[in-house]
């Protein structure tokens, strides 16, 4: 889609070009000697440790500018106790630019149950404690006491996930926009490689940071709204303005024969027979008018409220039509601009195509970063995701517009891994981005996807106008594996089955060359109730997906299967639903390890769910609304837990309880439609089974099924093992199903989250390299 923004790869090049391209970007005085340079023209403060790769958002952040002819230095997990670390590289030129990582630095440190992590995947040896408790506002106050008068830019995941008032699961309360309290001058969220060569150039150029209160994708606090603009009120619920107005944007009117000719001069129109179809504009103007939403002092006492403002922020995400928003702390304004325009495919693959050194800094040695591990032999494809699962964060930060890297630039990169990378063996271990098949997907008319604000493309149903055709993908893998030096690759990133099916033939390729023996996908439940509101398809759609993937095994005569990955206490989900979920589990033969709960992340709907109590996804009401039941509180939340983990012993006390309290004690015995033995059974059990422990100590969700082969280092099946249960998730995640997004646990990005691009997000609590998204 053609924009008049200036390309990232054609700004004139800042002066201090003539430095060169570092091998590594300087972390100490004594590099930056080597280098030749006295100062530094920007900071980059990160609470990841340093790895010189494109899905670790310093490095992204860093070759991007020093591209631009800028001296980029690098402050990677400082001692936060004091100023003296931020100091380290002197004071620099232009401005700190500050990011938490690749991950929420509180989901990065707490589990979904709010304990305490003792690793951390993005630091040397895993070692935990190596960032502080938010992160952004920790290193932003410390930068200020170290240099007081220069510009600090945020960015990455946590910033542009918290750029708005919003709720904030560990301290159980509504916070205001990160911005303020970090004291910063600008907010950049989203991918944020164009705003932040534009801000990083206009410093440059000595332009005053605070004047800069107009560049899509960048946050700022001002005194008052610009005057030239028109402000829509948003901030009560029974009148919730034209904000809430959603215009089809596929309307039709009608149009006589005779008229044919004067309406195919018409250039919104196209004519069919005595139709033309007509792209309605939004009522109001994207560039002369803003949104205000309800203050921060009124979200942070009024739950109701809250939903509504998540609802009309989620409608305003359309980078080519959304209105900026406006939003009222205390004395002051916090100016949202729209989100930013995607990247066209020259710009992604002139990103990707950095001269990254693709292993972590020198300065680590021989220790390991189990994110680098993770990822290091994966690819990213592309970005975004039109999926919109209310429990996912990707959407919200990354858009859902798909922004593609050509084939030619991928291609180079596999080469570039077989020539760089350490101890290559020949395997790719992903090939992928937030949800592995929506590489080149998009919108069939450029027009209809200008003005669209449906949260979703593909839910309720799939839309018409969406281009289904997987056959970009499907020449990918083709040309990929043809790669010399290339003897395999596996498809991590999570598949959007409801997406393959439309694409019979993208399966059977998927199956036949990149499964290893397991492909993890998510239908995340069984209910509809639920379904819906995690915006997910039913059941049936998943069984047409197992019935292809079976036969299409069968024919390459491989023995595969699926691991189906669900989501215990979502908002909406009730203990029936949950009782229901594993009674579907039971029935399947399958067995859940690691569990994860749903993690109420910074700004998804699925987390204003979780505090108003209501459904944002429809029209917010305080009187005649359904309340949604959430499983809040430790016992509620173990409760749903465990019954997805029926065939734990420790569980069963806690599950009789309530299916006596349920009414449904006639699940309880030793028939085979019973969910759990009848008390007494645990004497009979063995120590390791009564601890109900897995073998592996990874947690992460893994799904087990009772019949699946054992699994060899490289993630394929071993056919001539025992047949027995083993590992069940450890190795058959490391090959098929890494990701998750961030919003549930927060793994490395490509997928769903592999490590962020540009400091960005992306998704869930343990690394795994992509997930099929959900942040």
């Amino acid at each position: 889609m053609h924009t008049d923004v200036t390309p990232i790869n054609r700004y004139p090049k800042y002066w201090a070009e003539c430095y060169g391209t570092a091998p590594f970007l300087p972390t100490t005085r004594e590099e930056m000697d080597a280098l030749g340079w006295d100062s530094c023209d920007i900071i980059i403060v990160t609470g990841d440790a340093y790895v010189d790769h494109p899905s670790f958002g310093m490095a992204v952040i860093g070759r991007v500018l020093e591209a631009q002819g800028f001296r980029v230095g690098i402050i990677a997990q400082p001692k936060w106790d004091n100023k003296d670390a931020f100091m380290a590289l002197g004071k620099p030129n232009l401005y700190f630019g500050i990011t938490a990582g690749n991950m929420d630095s509180m989901i990065n440190r707490y589990t979904a149950d709010r304990k305490l992590r003792h690793d951390d995947a993005y630091t040397p040896n895993n070692e935990g404690g190596k960032r502080p408790d938010r992160a952004v506002l920790v290193y932003s106050q410390r930068c200020r006491e170290a240099y007081k008068d220069t510009p600090i830019v945020l960015g990455g995941i946590e910033a542009s996930l918290r750029r708005l008032a919003h709720y904030d699961y560990w301290s159980d309360k509504v916070r205001r926009s990160v911005l303020f309290d970090a004291k910063a001058d600008i907010l950049l969220f989203g991918n944020a490689e164009r705003a932040l060569v534009e801000v990083s150039h206009r410093i440059a150029t000595g332009e005053d940071v605070a004047t800069m209160t107009d560049i899509a994708g960048t946050a700022v606090i001002l005194k008052e709204a610009p005057a030239h603009y028109k402000i829509i009120d948003s901030t009560r619920i029974d009148k919730p303005g034209k904000a809430m107005v959603m215009p089809n944007p596929y309307a039709t009117e009608e149009v006589c024969e005779t008229n044919k000719s004067k309406a195919e001069e018409e250039p919104a129109k196209t004519q069919i027979t005595a139709q033309t179809v007509q792209i309605q504009p939004s009522r109001h103007d994207a560039f002369t008018s803003a949104v205000r939403l309800p203050s921060y002092e009124k979200l942070r006492n009024d739950r109701i409220l809250y939903a509504h403002a998540s609802r009309v922020m989620h409608l305003e995400a359309n980078p080519y039509s959304a209105r900026a928003l406006i939003q009222l702390h205390g004395d002051r304004e916090l100016w949202v601009n729209k989100p930013p325009i995607p990247l066209t495919t020259e710009e992604m693959d002139f990103v990707f195509g950095l001269p990254y050194a693709r292993v972590p800094h020198p300065a680590y040695g021989k220790a390991k970063i189990p994110a680098y591990d993770m990822i290091k032999t994966s690819v990213n494809i592309m970005r975004g995701c039109f999926g919109g699962c209310s429990f996912c964060s990707i959407t919200e930060h990354e858009g859902r517009i798909i922004q593609n890297r050509s084939q030619e630039s991928i291609l180079q990169e596999l080469e570039d891994i077989r020539d760089k990378v350490p101890g290559f063996t020949g395997t790719i271990s992903d090939l992928g981005g937030p949800t592995a098949n929506m590489y080149r997907l998009g919108c069939s008319d450029p027009r209809a996807e200008k003005n669209c604000r449906r949260p979703s493309c593909i839910f309720p149903k799939i839309c018409e106008k969406l281009d289904t055709d997987h056959k970009h993908t499907i020449d990918l893998y083709r040309k990929a594996r043809e790669v010399e030096g290339i003897k395999k690759i596996m498809i991590a990133s999570g598949v959007r089955y409801d997406l393959a099916i439309e694409s019979p033939e993208y399966i059977k390729e998927l199956v036949t060359h990149h499964v290893g023996g397991y492909l993890k996908i998510a239908p995340e439940h069984t209910e509809k109730g639920t379904l819906d509101l995690m915006m997910k398809p039913g059941m049936g759609t998943y069984d047409r997906f197992k019935e292809l993937f079976e036969k299409y095994s069968a024919e390459a005569g491989k023995k595969q299967y699926l691991i189906p990955y669900f989501i215990s206490a979502h908002p909406g989900s009730t203990d029936e639903d949950m009782l229901n979920l594993a009674l579907w589990l039971k029935k399947h033969d399958y067995q859940c390890d690691q569990v994860q709960n749903f993690y109420p992340s910074p700004m998804c709907n699925a987390t204003a769910m979780y505090h108003s109590e209501t459904n944002p996804l429809k029209r917010v009401k305080y009187k005649q609304r359904d309340d949604l039941f959430v499983a809040k509180g430790d016992r509620q939340r173990r409760l749903h837990k465990a019954l997805l983990r029926y065939h734990d012993p420790a569980n069963w006390p806690l599950l009789r309880e309530a299916l006596v309290s349920m009414g449904k004690k006639h699940l309880i015995g030793d028939r085979p439609d019973c969910l759990i033995p009848a008390e007494g059974s645990e004497a009979a059990l063995t120590p390791a089974k009564r601890r109900g422990s897995s073998r592996h100590g990874a947690k992460r969700f893994a799904t087990k099924h009772p019949n699946q082969p054992d699994i060899r280092k490289d993630g394929t099946a071993n056919r001539q093992g025992s047949g027995k249960p083993k590992a069940h998730g450890t190795k058959a995640q490391g090959t098929q199903g890494k990701g998750r997004h961030q919003s549930n646990q927060g793994k490395p990005q490509g997928n769903g989250q592999r490590p962020a691009q540009n400091g960005k997000p992306q998704s869930r609590g343990k690394p795994a390299a992509k997930r099929g998204a959900r942040a």
